[in-house]
């Protein structure tokens, strides 16, 4: 068996500050998505967990503590006293450092719905260990990181709607997880105004809002300002009986 994949790395270059990310089919046939770094290459699974272990037979390690919480329930009528030690949490969080880096390099492939998948997973970790890490450290270590992938889960979505030509339902989204968003900042007593993912969400909404058709009653109202600038005064007169009828009409 041959060990030195320098022919590999030879036929793909590493380009500082491009994707460097791509698909492959492996030998059985299954797609793998693989991320040229510095010093060699990163391939992860597409579905699954992304180095395609099964922890105690499960998908993951957070479906088998899942698994664990549930049993616990059914034996003892609710989850209180149920918690998880240091070592489960240091466990939980290397594997949601897999989901990350593959989150992201589905991004730049554009599979959209693939990162929404991985953000909320990753965020019901979060979630997971908030509720039940023993130690307290353990239950604040991910909060740094909620803010980024809450943004990144909605960037995901808004773009998975406007490739379906629904940019009004993307806005919705992206509104919704900024204000989402200002509230957990607040919560933790973060400045709102130096958030980048609150940066990166109102460009997105920028964007998103150039692509909806404007109101019928603002295009009369712009086309009346229009018309009174360039003194254009029959015309206007006609818009505001337009603006008017408008405004007493049923709609």
């Amino acid at each position: 068996m041959a060990f030195d994949i320098n022919d590999i790395l030879e036929e793909w270059l590493f380009e500082p500050g491009d994707a460097n990310v791509r698909r492959i089919v492996g030998d059985d046939g299954q797609e793998r998505i693989q991320v040229r770094l510095d010093l060699g290459i990163l391939q992860m699974h597409v579905t699954g967990r992304p180095d395609g272990t099964k922890p105690f037979d499960y998908d993951s390690l957070l479906d088998y503590h899942e698994h664990i919480l549930a049993q616990y329930k059914a034996e003892n009528g609710s989850d209180k006293g149920f918690t998880i030690d240091e070592k489960a949490c240091r466990s939980l969080r290397a594997e949601g450092a897999m989901y990350y880096r593959r989150f992201i390099a589905q991004f730049v492939l554009g599979d959209y719905d693939a990162v929404a998948r991985d953000t909320m997973r990753n965020l019901r970790m979060f979630d997971f260990c908030v509720s039940y890490a023993a130690a307290e450290h353990d239950r604040d270590m991910l909060e740094q990181y909620r803010a980024y992938v809450m943004m990144m889960h909605a960037r995901a979505k808004s773009r998975a709607l406007l490739e379906q030509n629904k940019p009004r339902k993307a806005l919705t989204t992206v509104q919704q997880t900024t204000k989402q968003i200002r509230e957990l900042l607040e919560e933790q007593h973060h400045d709102a105004a130096a958030s980048v993912e609150l940066s990166i969400l109102q460009t997105l909404v920028r964007e998103i809002e150039t692509l909806i058709p404007a109101h019928p009653r603002k295009k009369l109202y712009t086309k009346l300002q229009r018309a009174i600038a360039d003194e254009q005064y029959e015309e206007a007169a006609a818009l505001r009986d337009r603006l008017e009828a408008f405004d007493n009409s049923p709609h």
